[in-house]
């Protein structure tokens, strides 16, 4: 949610913003805002002037009683009673405007960086840089479903009756190999100096609303029947939530966090649920960074992230490339976004495999989440980005380390997390 008073005084830099979004179906949104803003001000302004003439009326009906004047001052009561009348007409004309404001700016988009290219949709993102050698093998690379049955590490028949599709079970070294690439993955952030914290798995709906837009939380959240509560689909949604209602001390800012979380998406949309293989699921497990601080330094943290996440792909020996998010594909409360994809020897391409983003201020705006500085409180800016999914990065590994004879590869920085483990074979 942006700054109101950008709308008051520059329409035409949000109307732009939508146009580069291209979301022109929101642009009367902008001018409604504006005329139900100066409406809720003259409100105020009005009810100020009432409450004022209300205040000099009971001191002067204060006057009158001293001097026995009681007619008078009943008369004056009078008036006291009509105004308050006219005051409680108007709060509830404030009430209501004041919400209609709310619902309209929550679905205008947050202004992006100057630095985002232009584009429709992730069709025209753009690659920034990539890290190692992509490298096709001069022997065949199994499908990752493929791979993980052959060391009896994947079970998605039994998950079918157990649970239904988008579900799966990772079995013996498997799941083990998940598992180390999470811990590797949890201490790595640590050693950056990240708090690392175990979140709740379900949120409140005024959370929800506050980290994310109303069109992603329809793609993507699972609701808990008959309760107020969601289950997360990333643990950056617990996390930012919070600091909700927190006015945090300016020198505990920058404050760096790094959770765990399985997360659990319902991934509805075109791309569907994946059948065999574990790319597109309706559930897996994550770590993430979080990182709250001032305005001025969200850029700084912003490349730092993204940075940490390409470091860590590289110790697991899986080239990576950074790709810059265009307009189009950001979604609404992001300033800006760039997507980490590794690459794919059996596909020869890149796919994604974590994402890092700065909000600004547009999720503290809505959880009311500011800072104690020296002159006031102000609103923090918020950032987000993947060290590591469990299923993308899984696929990642496995591919980028098969070898010929159907084995996979331990990368050393994971052989601590495997028992010394070098290798695991193929058992089928």
């Amino acid at each position: 949610m942006i700054d109101i008073n950008i709308i008051r005084n520059n329409r035409e830099l949000v109307k732009e913003n939508i146009k580069k979004k291209f979301q022109d179906e929101k642009l009367p949104l902008v001018d409604e805002v504006y005329e139900l803003d100066k409406k809720v001000r003259e409100i105020k302004t009005s009810g100020d002037e009432l409450r004022k003439k209300r205040n000099d009326i009971s001191s002067e009906i204060g006057t009158l009683m001293r001097n026995k004047e009681i007619d008078i001052a009943n008369k004056k009561k009078e008036e006291v009673v009509e105004i308050n009348n006219k005051l409680v007409n108007l709060e509830e004309e404030e009430s209501t405007l004041s919400k209609q404001i709310k619902d309209k700016m929550m679905v205008i988009p947050n202004i992006i960086d100057k630095s985002v290219p232009i584009g429709k949709d992730d069709s025209e993102n753009v690659e920034i840089e990539k890290f190692g050698e992509p490298i096709v093998p001069d022997y065949e690379i199994p499908y990752h479903a493929d791979i993980l049955e052959s060391m009896s590490g994947l079970d998605k028949d039994s998950a079918g009756r157990t649970s239904g599709n988008g579900f799966y079970y990772l079995m013996g070294n498997a799941a083990r190999l998940s598992s180390a690439m999470l811990s590797y993955a949890r201490d790595f952030m640590i050693d950056k100096g990240f708090t690392y914290c175990i979140p709740p798995f379900m949120i409140r709906s005024d959370v929800v609303n506050g980290v994310m837009s109303f069109s992603e939380m329809d793609a993507m959240m699972y609701k808990i029947e008959g309760e107020d509560l969601y289950l997360i689909g990333t643990s950056e949604h617990s996390m930012i939530g919070k600091f909700k209602d927190q006015i945090i001390k300016e020198d505990m800012l920058p404050i760096t966090l790094t959770s765990y979380s399985p997360c659990f998406r319902k991934e509805v949309g075109a791309h569907g649920i994946e059948e065999r293989g574990i790319y597109r699921v309706h559930q897996f497990e994550k770590q993430e960074m979080i990182v709250i601080c001032k305005k001025e330094n969200e850029m700084e943290w912003y490349n730092k992230m993204l940075s940490y996440t390409v470091e860590l792909f590289r110790s697991l020996d899986i080239p990576v490339r950074t790709l810059e998010c265009c307009s189009g594909d950001l979604a609404d409360l992001k300033v800006k976004s760039c997507d980490v994809e590794a690459w794919s020897p059996r596909q020869k391409k890149y796919f994604e495999v974590g994402s890092c983003s700065t909000l600004g201020d547009a999720q503290a705006r809505r959880l009311g989440i500011r800072a104690k500085g020296e002159n006031g409180n102000y609103y923090v800016s918020t950032l987000n980005n993947t060290v590591l999914a469990s299923t993308r990065a899984l696929i990642a590994l496995l591919e980028n380390n098969y070898e010929e004879d159907g084995s996979i590869r331990i990368p050393k920085a994971l052989r601590p997390y495997m028992g010394g483990l070098e290798k695991i074979n193929k058992l089928k």
